[in-house]
This record gives C-alpha cells, structure tokens and sequence, in this order.
C-alpha cells in the first residue's frame, strides 16, 4: 500500500519561507515521478514542481512559472522522503499543498497523471 504523509505547513509572514516534507511508503521515491500540487480556495489544484526518477529521467527537476526562483524541490533517497522549500512566500501562495506519485505515462504537470496522493498540508502566508 503506497502513502504520502506531508508535513512541515503553517502561518507565516509575507516574504517567509517554510520546507514541507513528503514522506513516502510502499514506493520508493528514486524509480518514481514525484510532484507537488497546490490548491487554493475556489480554484484548481496547480502543478509546483516535479522530481522525476533517476532511471531514465535522470532526477529532472521542473517548477511551475509561478514558483519559479522561489521554491526548491529535492529528494532524500535514504529516508525516502520528498521536500518542497518554499522561500520568498506571497499571499497568493496560500494554498493547500499535495505531495503526489506519478503512476502513469502522462504529463507531469496533470492531475490526473498521478495514482498517490497525500492529506495535503496547509500553507497560509498573511501580508
């Protein structure tokens, strides 16, 4: 059975940084398509980033414009765990934020193309 168990969100001030974490079990992250996805209220779930597998993709990294120079996504292979460091936070960073494993042939950067997901964490950036 594959879970994604995110934490690390939280209150924080314009211009603040916050590293969500991703932990994974009955995958291992390193032959898996990782990404993050957010969520904010009324809107759609939007692609943040991807770490792709190491075979064959070689570990690409990719970020949504929006995040851009902002946010930084990495992985450690030991504790099978994905991070997100989001730095320079806006409010319309505020946003539910899901951790998700790819499972399919799809674009990385759609929802549907992902089989796991996490409970999501919340991200709140007050101005």
């Amino acid at each position: 059975q594959v879970q994604l168990v995110e934490s690390g969100g939280g209150l924080v001030q314009d211009g603040g940084s916050l590293r969500l974490s991703c932990a994974v079990s009955g995958r291992t992250i390193s032959s898996t398509d990782m990404c993050w996805f957010r969520q904010a209220p009324g809107k759609e779930r939007e692609f943040v980033s991807a770490i792709l597998r190491i075979r064959l993709s070689g570990g690409s990294i990719y970020y949504g414009d929006s995040v851009k120079g902002r946010f930084t996504i990495s992985r450690d292979d030991v504790k099978n765990t994905v991070y997100l460091q989001i730095s320079s936070l806006k409010p319309e960073d505020t946003a539910v934020y899901y951790c998700a494993a790819k499972a399919t042939m799809g674009s990385i950067q759609s929802v549907s193309s992902y089989a796991y997901w996490g409970q999501g964490t919340q991200v709140t950036v007050s101005s």
